[in-house]
C-alpha cells in the first residue's frame, strides 16, 4: 500500500454507468482497498470510441477533449474496461497528431492511464485480494486489453489468490468474441458466428462462471449464452476480485420481480 495516497479518477464508461453500475462500486472498492483515493469526475462522458470507430473524427475530438478536461488533474486515470482505455491511451494521441498542444495534453493522459487489473498489479504491485468466491471461472482476454495495453497474465494472478475460485484456461481465449463495438452492428451475421464459437468453447470448459474485463464483450457472451440455454454466470473480474459478486445477479440474468 503506497504511504501517500495516490489520487486516481476513476472513468466509469458508458456501459458500466447505464447497464451494470456495481463493476464501478467494484473498482472503488479495490482502489481504495489499495491505499488509493478516488474520484469520479461529473464531466467525464463517453471515451469518443463510437464516433471514432466510425470514422466521425470531428465528434471524436470534441468528446476527447471533454475527457482530457476532466481528467487532467489525476495522478492516474483508472479504467474497469480495456477498449475505452486503449482508446484514451492509444487513439487519442492519433486524433491529435496534427494539433501540438492538445497532442502534448493527450500524451500526458496517455501516460497517466491505465486498465484497471492492470493498475492494481502492475502499477500498485497488489499480488493478492481479500475475496472469495465458489466456483470454476473461466477467463476471456478482450481484444483492446491484450493487443493495446498487454493485459494477459495481471487478471489471472490475482484471481489465483480467490479462495474457493478455480480457473479453468479458455481455449481460444485470445480470440474476439465477436462485439468489437460498433463491429457487431455492421456485421451481425459475421458477429454472431463469432460469438456462437465463443460460447462453445466456454462451455467446453466446463466452468460454470465466465469473467472478462470489458461489460461489452461481457454483455455480448452472456446473450448468446442466454439464447442458448446454457447455464453459465457473466460477471466482470472486478466484481470477483472485489468480493461483491455475491451483491447483484450475474450479468444477463432477468431482474428480480418484487
Amino acid at each position: 500500500m503506497p504511504a501517500t495516497p495516490i489520487r486516481v479518477g476513476l472513468f466509469v464508461t458508458c456501459l458500466v454507468d447505464l447497464f451494470r453500475p456495481s463493476v464501478g462500486f467494484a473498482a472503488v472498492k479495490l482502489l481504495e482497498g489499495a491505499g488509493c483515493t478516488v474520484e469520479v469526475p461529473p464531466a467525464q462522458t463517453c471515451c469518443g470510441q463510437p464516433a471514432y470507430n466510425s470514422g466521425d473524427k470531428a465528434d471524436a475530438r470534441a468528446i476527447a477533449r471533454q475527457v482530457i478536461d476532466a481528467f487532467e488533474s489525476f495522478d492516474y486515470v483508472v479504467v474497469p474496461s480495456g477498449s475505452c482505455g486503449g482508446m484514451i491511451k492509444q487513439h487519442y494521441l492519433e486524433l491529435f497528431a496534427d494539433e501540438p498542444a492538445t497532442f502534448q495534453r493527450a500524451q500526458h493522459l496517455a501516460k497517466r492511464t491505465y486498465e484497471l487489473v492492470s493498475f492494481l498489479a502492475d502499477i500498485l504491485k497488489l499480488e493478492r485480494v481479500d475475496a472469495s468466491y465458489d466456483g470454476v471461472a473461466t477467463y476471456h482476454d478482450s481484444c483492446s486489453g491484450l493487443r493495446e495495453l498487454g493485459v494477459k497474465e495481471q487478471p489471472r494472478k490475482l484471481l489465483a489468490s480467490v479462495a474457493g475460485l478455480r480457473l479453468a484456461e479458455l481455449p481460444g481465449a485470445e480470440t474476439c468474441c465477436g462485439f468489437g463495438g460498433t463491429f457487431c452492428i455492421k456485421y451481425p451475421e459475421i458477429s454472431d458466428r463469432m460469438v456462437a464459437d465463443k460460447a462453445a468453447d466456454i462451455v467446453q470448459t466446463g466452468a460454470d462462471t465466465l469473467l472478462a474485463g470489458d461489460l461489452g464483450c461481457l454483455l455480448n457472451m452472456a446473450g448468446k449464452l442466454a439464447r442458448l440455454g446454457k447455464e453459465v454466470r457473466v460477471r466482470h473480474v472486478a466484481e470477483v476480485l472485489a468480493g461483491t459478486a455475491a451483491e447483484t445477479p450475474p450479468i444477463g440474468a432477468a431482474p428480480e420481480r418484487r
